[in-house]
């Protein structure tokens, strides 16, 4: 009996939570991937017909938009956090003293959740309250910074909330591969007296491969399924000028009644991930098995 329940009794433990991930998270994308090819409107239908909810989603004007969104938004967040990151982190590097204060304040909005960041720049950016309302307090009445309720220009805002967000994360990412590289070679390039920003260039950086690459699909998997962050910094608006899949998904579901597309959009998202997970999860397997 003994030898029976140290053979089994870590498998009994794992099963429920092993049932509950299949039933709650793979049997639900089932279930979406059923309806998102059936008309189902307010109530799911169960009969398969086709691709016609594909079709009146690629027909949408507010799903291009929020597609296009998605686009301008992730580009700019991966680029922008990346390179801020990048630089933090080669500042820290170079084990100045306020290393510890600086590394606290770039990593605290980490802490914080996206709907609080959302909150705060929205106060932060409001043209009645914040920058634009400071500075013409200052006398400067001309200022204007109204990018939050511009249609134009407020997609920007998301991008400069997420920045905020996520740039102490990716910091600390590369700052951790740059304390793995090997001392030996940093001091042998110095020797040959090689100048600093060369050494990063030329040596370090391109040994960090895999570590852009790790921050990459952390920073595209935030972008893709961002909703908190829209949803209180601009709830989608001004009209659908931040609309992004998520939210797109939500308004289907919830606000509109329309189970279908939000179900359609949803496979959307998932096939997005996929492209971009599952080419690195194949290179790394190949990498090992090399």
């Amino acid at each position: 009996m003994t030898k029976w329940l140290e053979t089994h009794l870590p498998k009994m433990v794992l099963a429920p939570s092993f049932i509950a991930v299949l039933v709650f998270v793979y049997g639900f994308i089932a279930w979406t991937a059923w309806v998102s090819l059936t008309r189902s409107r307010l109530l799911p239908k169960y009969e398969i017909d086709g691709f016609i909810q594909y079709e009146r989603l690629f027909a949408s004007p507010r799903w291009d938009t929020a597609m296009n969104n998605l686009f301008i938004f992730g580009a700019l967040f991966i680029i922008i956090a990346m390179v801020l990151g990048l630089l933090l982190a080669i500042l820290l590097d170079q084990k100045i003293r306020t290393e510890g204060m600086i590394r606290t304040i770039y990593l605290y909005p980490m802490a914080l959740s996206m709907i609080v960041t959302g909150t705060a720049w929205k106060w932060i950016l409001n043209p009645g309250l914040g920058i634009q309302a400071t500075v013409r307090s200052w006398g400067f009445e001309t200022f204007s910074f109204d990018w939050l309720v511009n249609p134009d220009y407020a997609i920007y805002t998301i991008v400069l909330a997420a920045v905020w967000q996520s740039s102490g994360f990716v910091m600390a990412l590369f700052l951790a591969g740059l304390r793995s590289v090997d001392e030996e070679i940093i001091k042998a390039a110095q020797v040959d007296g090689i100048p600093t920003w060369r050494i990063y260039s030329a040596i370090i950086i391109p040994s960090m491969g895999p570590i852009f690459m790790s921050a990459f699909i952390v920073l595209a998997h935030l972008a893709i399924k961002s909703f908190d962050l829209v949803i209180a910094l601009t709830g989608g608006g001004p009209g659908y000028a931040t609309d992004l899949p998520a939210t797109y998904m939500y308004a289907m579901a919830f606000s509109r009644g329309d189970i279908g597309q939000a179900a359609s959009s949803a496979m959307i998202m998932m096939l997005v991930v996929f492209t971009i997970v599952v080419p690195y999860l194949y290179s790394e397997l190949r990498a090992k098995n090399d």
